[in-house]
């Protein structure tokens, strides 16, 4: 892409609200110190293991009527962002205590500082730069990494992984935006790792940052894949009349294979459906095509949107990436009635949105020849409030209703261009601007320019406070196959749907060890 451009809470209340276990891993077996080998200290660790208050009117209640703690496999990652919350201000001032009098480390500093450590530009990086301050700026994630014992999930048999290398040289780099003391940070341990698996990345030539963001999400979740050995899956042909039914289906057998944090995170599900329009034949209703219509639900990162001339805001694009396709001429679908290629129409619907959207707008295009230039027309975003529930076809799930958290921008041309990344803070709610190793604070954010590139939304949910009032959140649920209530189809009252489509002639063995239908 050319050349860069540079420039110089508490522990109580909800479901799962209780006393975390904490994970003892090596790194906490060796202390709070400033640094280790280079590699800077973690703060206590937490697992997927809670416990959590029992009935206290039932018999295991102790005599002075107070229930007794119950260990439970957590439903959502609450618990890690808690402790996050409450051990950054901790690591801060531990290791303040630990700096042998060292009087140039200031906590309550270096405490305003967290999440807003710049990263230095090494030579056309900026793509790079942009991308991880958005991703570190994704609170559920970075809290995985910095609160989760996230080396217990490594999958070190899975051959489409790096064996836990860039979970890892990420996580090492989320420590030093969080927990360090520096106003800027140079990643040149991450980059090595990174191109260590990704040659495409390798050297100083200036890269796209939405291939950097979809390579290392994958890869964090082949790392982190629950599912030690992935068994075969028939993929099953839909014909429309039970997308309900269908969908729940296609998730669970999904999650046969794939369960990870990323999947709690990023994933979706897409309806793809496919209609027969074979001019030689007429329907009952006049028009063309044999009547087949084939139908697949399928996981979906982020959404790549296009922009035309007629797109003003993101809700255009979307439409468009919405809109019903004519597949003719060398893009003629095989329809299995026909038993031949013919003319089809394709549909793609939003089917389930996740709790993290990262919207991808397709600036760059390339010609009939091969030539590359760039999209530079203003497209509007939501900051807040976007609501996206016409726009999602199924009826079951969480409202969709999201909140602006970070953006990636591109300014410039192909040639000669530069990467940028904004973002809000989660300790002052502010923005800022993450221009390499400088970081600014930003007084508006605007909504309607030609820079945006990639936009990262929280969905917003409305839950309950302990002190009787209601606060927003985005909860993030741990996806499994044995409790299909926290998959993004169900809440808890419809979980009777899925026991009435699923089959009950196999066995899954879970990442915890038990067993499910």
């Amino acid at each position: 892409m050319g050349n860069c451009i540079t420039a110089s809470s508490q522990l109580h209340g909800k479901s799962d609200a209780f006393v975390p276990v904490a994970a003892q891993d090596s790194e906490q077996r060796r202390g709070l110190g400033r640094k280790n080998r280079g590699v800077m200290q973690s703060m206590i660790r937490v697992g997927s293991t809670v416990f959590r208050a029992a009935d206290p009117f039932e018999s295991h209640a102790n005599k002075n009527g107070r229930a007794h703690l119950e260990q439970h496999k957590a439903s959502t990652y609450d618990h890690v962002h808690q402790m996050v919350n409450i051990g950054i201000e901790s690591y801060h001032r531990n290791s303040s205590t630990l700096s042998n009098g060292d009087d140039k480390h200031d906590p309550e500093l270096a405490r305003q500082r967290s999440g807003k450590v710049g990263l230095t530009n090494m030579g056309n990086t900026c793509f790079m730069n942009s991308s991880l301050q958005c991703l570190s700026n994704t609170i559920p994630l970075t809290d995985y990494f910095l609160g989760y014992d996230y080396k217990s999930e490594i999958n070190h048999d899975n051959f489409l992984g790096t064996g836990g290398v860039l979970s890892t040289a990420y996580c090492e780099l989320v420590k030093n935006l969080w927990l360090g003391d520096s106003p800027h940070y140079k990643p040149r341990e991450f980059k090595s790792k990174l191109e260590q698996f990704a040659p495409q990345f390798q050297g100083y030539d200036q890269q796209d940052a939405q291939e950097l963001i979809a390579f290392l999400l994958d890869g964090i979740h082949e790392d982190l894949n629950r599912v030690k050995k992935r068994p075969y899956i028939e993929e099953k042909d839909c014909d429309g009349t039970n997308d309900n039914g269908d969908s729940m289906v296609a998730w669970s057998n999904y999650l046969l294979r794939n369960r990870s944090i990323i999947v709690d995170m990023f994933q979706g599900q897409l309806r793809n459906t496919m209609t027969c329009r074979n001019k030689e034949k007429v329907t009952a209703d006049g028009t063309h095509g044999c009547g087949h219509c084939n139908v697949k639900f399928d996981p979906f990162m982020y959404l790549s949107l296009p922009i035309s001339s007629e797109c003003n805001t993101l809700d255009d694009c979307l439409q468009l990436f919405c809109e019903e396709e004519l597949l003719e001429g060398d893009e003629m679908w095989y329809c299995p009635k026909c038993e031949s290629h013919v003319e089809a129409t394709k549909k793609i619907d939003l089917w389930m949105l996740p709790p993290i959207l990262i919207i991808h707008l397709k600036r760059f295009k390339f010609s009939s020849t091969g030539q590359k230039s760039k999209i530079d027309k203003a497209i509007r975003y939501s900051l807040k409030d976007w609501d996206l529930s016409k726009m999602k076809k199924s009826t079951g799930g969480s409202f969709p209703l999201y909140e602006l958290y970070a953006v990636s921008h591109h300014r410039g041309n192909v040639g000669f261009g530069h990467y940028t990344a904004q973002a809000k803070n989660r300790f002052d709610g502010e923005w800022y601007e993450f221009n390499d190793s400088i970081v600014e604070s930003v007084k508006e954010i605007v909504g309607n320019d030609a820079s945006a590139y990639c936009l990262f939304y929280n969905r917003v949910e409305r839950v309950t406070h302990p002190d009787g009032g209601f606060r927003t959140n985005t909860i993030i649920r741990r996806q499994s196959t044995n409790r299909p209530e926290l998959w993004p189809h169900l809440q808890r009252s419809k979980v009777n749907e899925w026991k009435s489509i699923r089959s009950d002639d196999f066995t899954v063995e879970e990442e915890d060890g038990e067993m499910s239908g």
